[in-house]
């Protein structure tokens, strides 16, 4: 609970300020530091493919048709920088590379799994919606009844010039 100023109690009497609206400029918001790291389009979408285990590149690859060879390559680069996947290569022959989640990247299962559920409920019956508007607006239209005549030509015989 926040008072007028946006100041949380700490429960030892004093107050502590909401980092996310500091106005030094130097407090880092954990909220835009998240978001930082997860997001962009990709970068969660292959955290939530990797929650269901460890995948090689060409796994994640083939998970989702939009997605390309050079995107998930620097988006891996990027999760492996700040910590979030762990590259592994299994040494067979020819080598592999597995990608995994370390216990930071696992620490986001329940925010993937609530975005997952949000998007589900609301933005999936929309984006349906509006498919089956799209469907029915490209159908031909329903003509019940007789169809109209179509005359090629002059009546009364005479050609225009």
């Amino acid at each position: 609970m926040q008072d007028e100023r946006g100041r949380r109690p700490t429960g030892d009497g004093g107050e502590r300020p909401d980092l996310c609206d500091a106005a030094d400029g130097n407090s880092i918001c954990p909220v835009l530091a998240a978001v930082g790291v997860i997001g962009t389009e990709w970068r969660l979408a292959i955290v939530h493919r990797l929650l269901e285990g460890p995948q090689r590149f060409s796994e994640i690859l083939r998970s989702n048709d939009r997605l390309n060879a050079k995107t998930l390559s620097a988006t891996l680069k990027f999760l492996e920088g700040q910590g979030v996947v762990q590259r592994t290569v299994v040494s067979t022959r020819p080598f592999s590379v597995v990608y995994s989640l370390t216990e930071m990247g696992l620490g986001l299962a329940p925010a993937a799994r609530e975005l997952r559920q949000w998007g589900e409920r609301w933005l999936l019956p929309r984006r349906q919606a509006a498919a089956r508007a799209g469907a029915a607006s490209r159908r031909p239209p329903v003509i019940q009844g007789e169809l109209p005549r179509i005359v090629i030509g002059e009546t009364d015989g005479r050609a225009k010039h």
